[in-house]
């Protein structure tokens, strides 16, 4: 039999779940919906249910060793996903019971959906061999995971690393943590979305944008503009690196990182956003750390990323 591990990225739209060995390949991968899911008890069964017939599927040709799960506002110590602003479950819900009770005897692993990222770049990425780096994912919302001396840092409540929820912009933009302001309302998605529309308000410039309705328009939209040489757009690329170069310029300040990873559909920009984020991230930074930082692209690819840093949680319990 082969040992493999359950990896399960929760998302605010799609729940990705893989069957991943400990080299990182991803044997079998499948989705369900997470947004259609008013009820967690039923959400939770219905992923058990797609795991289960693949296990049954196999034949018993797989060893499961555990389920790993990202997830957002999840905290590690406790099994739980705490008043998550963008799932439709609120309060806090004891998540890995839940899925313990469908399968007993069998680890499970909760966290953040970044710091499963960041465990997945240290484990198969471009973070082996690194001790101290952050990873941010760049998506829906902001995430980071923080790496310090080879281990993530959780703090004494287990939430620690929430770089997307320090404030960006005094009094800014609503978040749907409650705060205004937080970073992730500008360095995201999302945070694109609601900039371009500022910039085509507080400009008569032409771009192609302006035909897209604000229901309709996406961040790739943005990307693919700005690619054709769209001012408005490279200018919203130059604003986003700005906000988001200065934020990291603080994280470093706290761990000193020896790079700094952009992982998620936004980080896919490539130089559109690490160029501009580099450029502001030097300008803001204490002398004795200029130069000293990287800005890389997460090197897990473009496939499973998220499910692979997810099953990394796995191992990373087998191994303690």
């Amino acid at each position: 039999m082969k040992e493999v591990a359950i990896g399960i990225d929760i998302g605010g739209t799609n729940t990705a779940i893989g069957i991943v060995d400990r080299d990182g390949h991803c044997l079998v991968e499948t989705s369900i919906p997470t947004d259609t899911h008013d009820d967690v008890t039923k959400y939770v069964a219905d992923v058990s249910k797609k795991i289960q017939d693949i296990i049954a599927f196999s034949e018993g040709a797989l060893d499961i060793k555990g389920i790993g799960i990202g997830a957002p506002n999840a905290n590690y110590h406790k099994g739980t996903i705490e008043n998550a602003p963008n799932l439709r479950w609120k309060g806090i819900i004891k998540f890995s019971e839940l899925f313990q009770s469908h399968f007993p005897g069998i680890t499970v692993a909760l966290t953040n959906d970044a710091n499963a990222a960041a465990m997945g770049e240290m484990m198969y990425g471009g973070a082996k061999g690194m001790k101290d780096f952050i990873v941010i994912t760049l998506g829906t919302g902001l995430g980071s995971g923080v790496v310090s001396n080879g281990e993530l840092v959780y703090g004494h409540d287990g939430f620690a690393g929430e770089i997307g929820h320090t404030i960006a912009v005094y009094n800014g933009r609503m978040c749907g943590c409650g705060r205004k302001g937080c970073l992730e309302t500008y360095a995201s998605a999302t945070g694109v979305k609601r900039s371009i529309f500022q910039l085509m308000c507080d400009s008569n410039k032409p771009s192609s944008l302006r035909d897209i309705p604000f229901s309709k328009m996406t961040s790739s939209d943005v990307y693919k503009a700005a690619v054709a040489g769209d001012e408005l757009a490279l200018e919203c690329f130059d604003y986003t690196g700005k906000i988001l170069g200065e934020k990291m310029a603080d994280s470093v300040a706290h761990t000193s990182p020896e790079a700094i990873f952009l992982f998620g559909g936004m980080a896919k920009s490539g130089d559109l956003i690490i160029n501009p984020t580099k450029k502001y991230m030097e300008e803001a930074m204490l002398p004795i750390f200029k130069n000293k930082v990287k800005i890389l692209p997460s090197a897990l690819g473009d496939v499973n990323a998220a499910v692979l840093g997810a099953s990394a949680l796995v191992w990373s319990e087998l191994d303690k």
